[in-house]
């Protein structure tokens, strides 16, 4: 970082207080670099000063520690990835919170043969209790859903495979792929994925493979309107696309990651997705 590029103490608060206002990194770094900032310093800039405001607020408040998460090779800003099986496009990078849109993930037919092995095992898609760890039908969540095995077909085995190679994070710390099915004006209001850690169901549920760290939605066709992946605290709204898939991570279980996402309703046709879930550890 050249000395016209530092992070001074009044840059670091302005980027702070921007991010804290909710302007995305790319208008953060975009305002840098009208300023004579080169893009890849600003990015860098960026994620250490939030990085570091972050580390700082947790020590002083107690937040639970942060944990490695997955995270895809982008170090060298690539439009494509390939993954031996298929060359995949980065379509939109976001540093706070970590999201990453990507293209191509799946091909049409893989993303028919999840449809057709899902749609009869469809049932009320619940969300999890934490106080007790149990799912229970919940207003805030009007999809139909299942679960897969992990590795339960071909199909879905080199899926999973694709997914671990994608993140650098092992398959078996992964959930079973979750397919949902929404129909018009089903939508999922806006929630965490990771479990409170105040909550006394929560040490069960960690049991089986510690926190959700990260989260991959793949879409599975085109809804005709509506459906979009929405990140509130960013005003962030990802367009579901066949074969498309958004990943986020959560370093932490708390809302200092900005990881608050939500399904918007769907309003012509019906939206198909599947969701693979990331745990720190083993899943079992």
């Amino acid at each position: 970082m050249s000395a016209s590029q530092t992070i001074t103490k009044e840059l670091r608060a302005w980027i702070i207080e921007q991010a804290g206002a909710g302007v995305s990194a790319p208008a953060l770094i975009g305002a840098m670099c009208k300023v004579g900032w080169s893009e890849d310093v600003a990015v860098d800039a960026i994620e250490q000063v939030l990085r570091s405001h972050v580390d700082e607020a947790a020590r002083t408040q107690g937040w639970p520690p942060a944990v490695p998460v997955p995270e895809p090779a982008l170090d060298e800003a690539p439009l494509y990835i390939d993954l031996g099986d298929r060359r995949v496009q980065v379509l939109m990078t976001l540093a706070s919170p970590r999201v990453v849109l990507f293209g191509g993930l799946l091909a049409p037919e893989e993303c028919d043969a999840l449809i057709a092995a899902a749609r009869p095992r469809l049932k009320r898609s619940l969300t999890v209790r934490q106080d007790t760890g149990d799912g229970e039908v919940n207003q805030e969540r009007t999809s139909d859903g299942m679960f897969f095995q992990r590795g339960e077909t071909p199909v879905i085995s080199a899926i999973e495979e694709r997914i671990a190679r994608l993140l650098n994070w092992p398959v078996q710390n992964g959930e079973g792929l979750q397919v949902l099915n929404y129909q018009p004006g089903a939508e999922y209001k806006p929630h965490y994925d990771y479990f409170d850690p105040q909550q006394p169901g929560t040490a069960a549920i960690l049991a089986r493979g510690g926190q959700r760290v990260g989260t991959l939605v793949i879409y599975l066709n085109d809804p005709a309107k509506g459906g979009a992946t929405i990140f509130p605290d960013v005003h962030l709204e990802v367009a579901p696309c066949r074969g498309n898939a958004v990943f986020f991570s959560y370093e932490r279980p708390h809302p200092s990651t900005r990881s608050l996402h939500g399904g918007a309703p769907v309003i012509e046709g019906e939206k198909w997705i599947a969701t693979k879930w990331l745990r720190e550890r083993e899943f079992r």
